[in-house]
């Protein structure tokens, strides 16, 4: 079993891909028609679980946690225990840095945007006068 610093930098690392994958799917314009059907079935679908099964295509947090197994199927990878048990804890902490990831790129993003209409005004503001 690899030592707690080294599963804990396998958490850390291992969350980036989990982190860019659920949300290049969930956000960005590459996904953008299957993402809107998801949302409309989301959001319009007949029956309960039918509208749950689209919404988890749609939701960062709830598609990180398919991604989390996708991941943890190809690496193999556990944490505090070599059983089961491991691969449950270390599933949950690789949603939960992956989410935290996502969080910080939604924030930065957000920053950017608000930058880049500030300048934009600015601009216009010197151009007016």
């Amino acid at each position: 079993m690899t030592s707690i610093w080294g599963q804990v930098a396998w958490l850390l690392l291992l969350a980036v891909p989990v982190a860019c994958v659920a949300w290049t799917v969930t956000h960005e314009e590459l996904f953008k028609e299957p993402r809107e059907y998801f949302t409309e079935q989301s959001e319009t679908g007949r029956y309960w679980p039918v509208r749950k099964f689209f919404y988890v295509l749609t939701c960062e947090y709830c598609f990180s946690h398919y991604v989390a197994i996708a991941f943890l199927a190809l690496t193999g990878f556990r944490m505090l225990l070599p059983d089961w048990r491991g691969v449950l804890i270390g599933g949950f902490a690789l949603v939960w840095v992956a989410n935290i990831y996502m969080s910080i790129f939604g924030r930065l993003r957000l920053e950017i945007k608000k930058e880049r209409v500030d300048i934009e005004m600015k601009e216009k503001v010197l151009d007016e006068s």
